[in-house]
């Protein structure tokens, strides 16, 4: 499968914002609402269509992939490209992980240079922690917010 990264739009971000997970992935799931658009619309996330032109997931750089709470406990002081993802339900849990994360990994590496790449993931999503290890990720930071415990991890560029 090939993907195509397009700059986000608004008919995208307000089908992003639709998506359902089943539990526990529900944690991810949005309220569509004009600031949860306005922040899809800010320049900072892409979509990513399948072959067929068809939203695949998305991706965010910079402080939007960033979980606001992990700066009081300076998680965030490294200089790193910071990363957020998202799939569309439908292809989650199906094996499109690696491929789909490998695209955004080599994207970012296309637009950034060699900067360390950064992410943070809740700790229950072991299956994602699983798949950034096999990436090349290691964890570097834990923290917690008042819904969920985190870890940021890592990929050096090599």
């Amino acid at each position: 499968m090939n993907f195509i990264v397009r700059n986000m739009d608004e008919n995208s971000a307000k089908l992003i914002l639709s998506w359902r997970y089943e539990e526990p992935y529900d944690f991810y799931n949005n309220e569509a609402n004009s600031e949860a658009l306005k922040e899809l619309l800010d320049g900072s996330y892409r979509v990513i269509t399948d072959d067929h032109g068809d939203i695949f997931g998305f991706m965010c750089t910079g402080e939007s992939a960033q979980v606001p709470a992990g700066n009081k406990y300076g998680v965030y002081n490294i200089k790193c490209v910071d990363m957020g993802l998202g799939m569309a339900p439908n292809h989650v849990g199906q094996g499109f992980g690696y491929p789909f994360c490998s695209f955004i990994i080599n994207y970012i590496r296309e637009n950034h240079g060699d900067i360390p790449i950064r992410l943070s993931v809740a700790t229950f999503n072991k299956r994602a922690v699983h798949l950034y290890e096999k990436l090349g990720f290691r964890k570097v930071d834990q923290f917690r917010t008042d819904h969920a415990e985190f870890i940021t991890m890592i990929k050096e560029h090599k």
